[in-house]
């Protein structure tokens, strides 16, 4: 067993020291990009600003024969554009592949310095994030990087699930976690060939009313994923990292995605997955505080002084416990307005 104080001590000579806290950037939508889709990479500096992270995808939806090509592509995209406040994330390939060590060793040496995050897929252990995070140091030594790279792990087999708790603990460089539907519906058995939502037969129905079993009884169907994200959000949170909702795949329906989303973020993730220019939008707006929210939690932090005690405010009871809830509520708003000068604006109105 390590000694505690040796967490915070460079895994190599000559890498930087770890982060002691991981620092809170608006990351309501990461949006993924093919870095070797010559159309898709032309549109990446016009999508600087408008996502808070671009993600430069290696893995899934990279044909093999591609590989080197992508990799190569993300290198040139991060040389060549300037992302400003965006932060550029990339997904390299799983840890079993025979891509993953080429992926680290040149993003690393080459573009480190433009990376703000590396996103690891198919991560089932802590002894996963301590075999990136020992390479990720003597990566960083040689390329004489000033600054950790952080790590993200998607959660998507049993034994990740299962492993939650500790790979949220296993690095200071974990940033967070993200749930990976597909294939954590795949590693379960699941019976779904949906990427992400709910599923129509996944259900509870009203009692029966008299001696008739069909007659009048209502269905309601349920969130699959509700387990999966609260456990994550918590293994999050008592690590001090970040929990996300992954990808929805229905491009087409937006009302479902906006819904799915909507979810995770009342659970407590702080952002999602976008696969489409379009699921920006509704990441943006989900993840976003409701301006009306903001100026009621602004209220009862006002109207509770310093915290403790209780008042009624509308006919309802706002206590120590509620004045909490407000502030992570306008916190996150004011993340969110130091970067979005229209989401600042609204906030300010809706205060006034």
């Amino acid at each position: 067993m390590r000694s505690p104080k040796d967490f915070f001590r460079p895994l190599a000579v000559g890498a930087p020291e770890p982060l002691r806290q991981i620092p809170f950037r608006p990351s309501r939508m990461i949006h993924f990009f093919d870095p070797g889709n010559e159309k898709m990479a032309a549109k990446v500096p016009g999508m600087v600003g408008k996502a808070d992270v671009l993600l430069g995808n290696l893995e899934d939806a990279i044909q093999a024969d591609r590989k080197e090509l992508t990799r190569n592509g993300l290198v040139r995209i991060a040389r060549e554009v300037d992302f400003g406040d965006t932060q550029l994330w990339t997904r390299v390939n799983s840890l079993d592949s025979p891509w993953v060590l080429d992926d680290l060793i040149t993003l690393v040496t080459e573009i480190g310095d433009k990376l703000d995050v590396i996103m690891v897929p198919k991560v089932e252990g802590a002894e996963d994030i301590h075999y990136v995070d020992r390479l990720l140091a003597q990566l960083e030594a040689r390329a004489g990087l000033t600054r950790p790279l952080l790590v993200h792990a998607i959660l998507e087999t049993a034994s990740g699930v299962a492993n939650v708790e500790e790979i949220a603990l296993a690095s200071p460089r974990m940033q967070g976690i993200s749930l990976g539907p597909a294939d954590l519906a795949a590693s379960r058995r699941m019976k779904t060939t949906r990427v992400g939502g709910g599923h129509p037969g996944y259900l509870v129905r009203t009692d029966p009313v008299g001696t008739d079993l069909t007659l009048g009884r209502t269905t309601y169907q349920q969130d699959l994923w509700h387990y999966t994200v609260a456990r994550m959000v918590d293994a999050c949170v008592a690590a001090g990292i970040l929990p996300y909702y992954g990808p929805f795949g229905d491009i087409r329906d937006v009302v479902a995605c906006e819904d799915q989303f909507r979810n995770a973020y009342l659970l407590g993730c702080v952002g999602a997955w976008s696969l489409h220019p379009a699921q920006i939008s509704i990441a943006k707006k989900v993840f976003s505080p409701d301006p009306s929210e903001v100026a009621w939690a602004r209220r009862v932090i006002e109207e509770m002084g310093d915290g403790t005690g209780a008042v009624m405010l509308d006919g309802k009871m706002q206590d120590d416990a509620t004045v909490k809830q407000c502030q992570v509520i306008v916190a996150l708003a004011d993340d969110l307005a130091a970067r979005d000068p229209e989401l600042a604006a609204a906030y300010k109105e809706a205060s006034a």
